[in-house]
């Protein structure tokens, strides 16, 4: 328990800092959105941009482990846009912004360094594997579902393209297709430019998390607090035992059963409320679901790590 306290207690703190700068005037309201906008398009891009680039792909790819983790994700996903929309009557578009916080689990922030304390810095091959893809899988699914919704009416034939066209706006995707190319192309790049983006991903999570303080002062959650707790419960309990069922099922190996049931146990991460605040859809509910589920996570990981053999 002291141990994941460690881990957690600092994001917390960060993103109070946010919260309260914003609420005692010392930042200005208007100000978090630039912060969100420097996260979201330059930072955490060059933090995805390196992890891909210098990730050995080949060994580290795992489909049973991967059909377990992402399987539980993707429940997490449909179950998430069905209750927004049926459950909350809320909008498609909100309804996907739902989906997408049962999808994304904190699997660098969070799941990395618990399941490095727990299991050891060899556990995290499989962690390293899951992550790979993480992001783009996540995105591809959340935006190719929004803009579906968002084509009422629309030619099928452009659908596509206009999936394409709005994922490589994304900057986050970007970001990882140019560390794919680096990576599987072998391609040198000077030191000067890797130290140049190191520094710029020192700066990505720490601005996300501090943006994502000003947020919540901002979408408080009035109103929402019941979307708020069947999000968390999504996302907290669905997805790791959905993945521990296929996990089983596949008979993947006990280091890799560990890392990907842990991996789904963690609270949707930050980019849950990226995803939210780049489609401007359920940003409250995405943002104090990211906040609530992270502080209720000490526990529900903590009963995780106690069953998980």
């Amino acid at each position: 328990m002291g141990a994941l306290i460690d881990v957690i207690l600092p994001v917390f703190i960060v993103i109070g800092a946010g919260y309260l700068a914003v609420w005692r005037k010392l930042f200005p309201d208007e100000g978090i959105t630039f912060v969100m906008k420097f996260a979201q398009n330059f930072a955490i891009p060059c933090l995805l941009f390196t992890g891909v680039a210098k990730l050995d792909i080949g060994q580290n790819f795992n489909l049973p482990l991967l059909v377990s983790f992402y399987t539980g994700a993707i429940t997490g996903f449909a179950l998430g846009m069905l209750g927004g929309r049926f459950i909350f009557k809320r909008s498609w578009e909100d309804a996907i912004a739902f989906g997408f916080i049962g999808l994304f689990s904190n699997s660098l922030l969070l799941g990395v360094p618990i399941t490095e304390r727990a299991y050891g810095a060899d556990a995290l091959v499989s962690n390293f594997a899951i992550i790979a893809i993480h992001s783009p899988l996540c995105y591809a699914i959340g935006i190719t579902a929004m803009e579906i919704t968002q084509n009422k009416g629309g030619s099928l034939s452009k659908l596509p393209g206009k999936v394409l066209n709005a994922m490589f706006h994304n900057a986050l995707i970007v970001g990882i297709t140019l560390g794919a190319i680096v990576n599987l192309g072998s391609i040198p790049l000077p030191n000067v430019l890797w130290d140049a983006i190191g520094l710029m991903t020192k700066a990505g999570l720490p601005a996300a998390l501090f943006g994502l303080g000003g947020i919540l002062y901002r979408y408080r959650p009035e109103g929402d607090m019941r979307a708020i707790l069947f999000m968390i419960f999504v996302s907290l309990i669905i997805h790791p035992t959905v993945t521990w069922t296929m996990g089983k099922w596949l008979g993947i190996t006990q280091g890799e059963f560990r890392s990907a049931v842990l991996t789904a146990s963690m609270a949707p991460g930050v980019n849950a409320f990226l995803f939210a605040n780049m489609y401007q859809r359920a940003m409250r509910v995405a943002a104090s679901t990211v906040l609530i589920a992270t502080a209720v996570s000490i526990l529900t990981v903590w009963g995780w790590l106690l069953i998980i053999p």
